[in-house]
């Protein structure tokens, strides 16, 4: 027992240092938990042969994760994007692969030997380059559209691969042997599906059975689980919501991902092809969201548990052995997917910094890769030389693509003013305001504006936002607002005021600035995503900064506050007394901020913020206590004369 808790003590405690350190550091959390393997095991020799054991365990996180991505899978929005998925991400995939195949080829290897190698390498690290995307707000972007549909692509096509490698299995087998029986060779004992058996159940289930029994046992079983998803799963879920057990809920969510596993290791075919059709079955349910958050905990702990034992397992006497020969290969993958990804971008047209964005983000290869190797290594496809060498490939490029997105970081610098929005317009119009940028926010000013009988010069640099106003009547240009050619030709030495509705926050600053400069008396107006953008467009020469949110949480608050028995009077006066206070605090603090230090280690910044605090708590009550007595027929009765009996719809309304 004290051996097991030792075991489990290292393993969480090497997580809880590496992770958050690789996290701090933007290598994600994979790289985080393959370093901690990497040092209890190569490096410290904390850890031993029980690895392998312990790798067994947590791979079944695996089967959870490829049940989630199932959930997360409405059929129907598949359904949309099957020419993105089929087309961007099929051929990624295929070229991919082919390609690498055909490298492995040439050093020797035999031909189903590099499919796989090539099936391993085509795929790229999900965890990674989503976090990375998020991180830098690139999700949203062409080329992260892009990227996100080929890393789903991926983690669909991990499915077939499955079940493809265990068939390579017997062409392995039969090159190997000459096609005749070997008893030194002979396999391990395995089902008609391929896989390979050591408890001896699926044999059990389905020994002796004809050919045709097989199959209509697996389609049984398979039918099976669909027919439970459909009728089943939801009556369960109720009668465990009716006795208010929440732990039942977990019971029967790991209940759901285990009994699945169980059939389809019963006839030979992989617990994860299970998880993820029951996963799809499922992605419709009431209870969809239920289920995952019941598993993405036992998911996130069982796959860092994974990752550590392959960076626990890695042979580093491969890398010492041959350092140069091995981070070559890794480059040449790199470049070799690098370039198949360039190719795709002149196919599916994805132009400037989407490009190097696609083709940079999913250069290297991925987690799903250590999966593959082991499971390869299991059905004995590949040899575990070959599998260590693939592993610190896989570990290598990983390693690498934090400088990947900093090389796109700086050829994105060298592209910004030199962004493909096709051929600008001849703006021939001009106004009293000019709005640069039309996405949400700049549409609802300038239909504000323009329905009171302003006319407006509508500038953006994205051509579907152009056709999209174009389309219901509204004159727009195209043009990138940050060029002084395109703001002079819109009118800015004439212009009464500029509204900067950019969502690029350096392209926001930029024309601040610019503006300001070319024309010191020009009322700017500019959003700002958080304070610290406030700051920053208040030092570059912006007259009135509104937060994108701001107002719109302001008017929840107010809610709130009517809904705890606060009339509408004293609701309104709380709101408009906040608001006050917070537009003299932003300019207050705008002079203690310093952009080269963080907010939280500005002593001064900090010591003021919290002073304001406090004025705004005594003018908030203040303003509340003064209004009572001067409004008293505002105030609201009590509740159980005031509430209404069905909510009031106009709360609703978009004020």
């Amino acid at each position: 027992m004290a051996d097991i808790l030792f075991q489990i003590l290292i393993y969480l405690g090497a997580a809880v240092i590496a992770v958050p350190l690789a996290a701090r550091l933007g290598l994600g959390s994979v790289l985080g938990y393959l370093v901690a393997g990497i040092a209890i095991g190569p490096i410290f020799g904390l850890v031993g042969s029980e690895t392998k054991d312990v790798q067994h365990v947590a791979e079944f996180g695996i089967v959870m994760m490829l049940f989630l991505i199932g959930l997360s899978l409405d059929p129907r929005a598949l359904w949309d994007m099957r020419h993105r998925l089929l087309g961007l991400g099929g051929l990624q995939l295929v070229l991919t692969t082919g390609g690498i195949m055909l490298g492995a080829m040439a050093l020797g290897y035999p031909a189903a030997t590099g499919l796989v190698i090539g099936l391993i390498l085509a795929l790229s690290s999900t965890a990674i380059v989503l976090q990375t995307l998020s991180e830098r707000g690139l999700i949203k972007s062409r080329g992260g559209r892009s990227i996100f549909a080929v890393l789903l692509t991926q983690d669909i096509a991990v499915i077939p691969i499955l079940a493809l490698l265990p068939l390579l299995t017997v062409q392995q087998q039969l090159s190997q042997t000459g096609g005749t029986s070997n008893t030194l060779q002979q396999p391990a004992p395995t089902t008609p599906h391929g896989q390979s058996v050591e408890n001896g159940l699926g044999l059990t289930i389905l020994e002796g059975l004809p050919g045709w029994g097989v199959t209509l046992v697996t389609l049984s079983i398979v039918a099976a689980i669909i027919l439970a998803g459909v009728y089943f799963i939801q009556p369960i879920f109720r009668f465990i919501h009716a006795t208010g057990l929440r732990e039942m809920y977990t019971a029967l969510a790991l209940l759901i991902v285990i009994g699945i596993s169980v059939l389809m290791t019963i006839v030979g075919l992989s617990p994860a092809l299970g998880a993820f059709l029951a996963g799809v079955v499922l992605a419709n349910s009431e209870f969809r969201h239920e289920l995952e958050s019941d598993i993405e905990p036992f998911k996130g702990l069982l796959l860092g548990l994974f990752f550590i034992t392959v960076g626990a397992d890695m042979n580093l006497s491969v890398l010492q052995h041959d350092p140069i020969g091995i981070l070559t290969l890794a480059i040449l993958v790199i470049i070799a997917k690098g370039f198949v990804l360039y190719l795709l971008c002149y196919l599916f047209d994805i132009h400037g910094r989407d490009r190097w964005l696609f083709t940079l983000g999913l250069a290297q290869a991925g987690e799903f890769g250590f999966v593959l190797t082991a499971f390869a290594v299991q059905q004995n496809i590949l040899p575990q030389t070959l599998s260590d060498r693939l592993i610190l490939i896989i570990t290598l490029t990983m390693l690498m693509t934090p400088l990947l997105f900093l090389t796109f970081g700086a050829l994105s610098q060298r592209l910004k003013d030199k962004i493909d929005i096709g051929i600008e317009d001849e703006i021939n119009a001009q106004g009293p305001v000019i709005i640069a940028g039309i996405g949400r926010f700049g549409q609802i000013v300038n239909r504000l504006v323009q329905s009171s009988g302003f006319e407006t010069v509508v500038l953006d640099h994205d051509i579907r936002k152009i056709d999209l106003m174009r389309s219901f009547g509204i004159k727009s240009f195209l043009g990138d607002p940050t060029r002084p050619v395109t703001l002079r030709a819109a009118g800015l030495l004439e212009a009464q005021v500029l509204v900067v509705a950019l969502d690029d926050a350096a392209a926001c600053i930029k024309l601040v600035k610019l503006a300001h400069r070319a024309r010191p008396g020009l009322h700017i107006i500019a959003r700002a995503y958080d304070r610290a953008q406030v700051f920053e467009l208040y030092n570059a020469g912006a007259d009135d900064i509104v937060r994108e949110t701001f107002d719109s949480s302001l008017r929840a608050g107010r809610y709130v506050l009517e809904n705890l028995g606060l009339s509408d009077y004293e609701a309104d006066t709380a709101a408009k007394t906040f608001y006050q206070h917070d537009r003299e605090a932003m300019r207050d603090l705008a002079q203690l901020w310093d952009p080269k230090i963080p907010a939280h280690a500005n002593a001064a910044y900090m010591a003021r913020a919290q002073a304001l605090e406090k004025h705004l708590e005594a003018a908030l009550m203040s303003s509340l206590e003064s209004s009572r007595p001067t409004h008293p027929q505002s105030i609201k009765a009590s509740n159980t004369e005031a509430a209404p009996s069905k909510p009031d719809p106009t709360i609703l309304k978009d004020e």
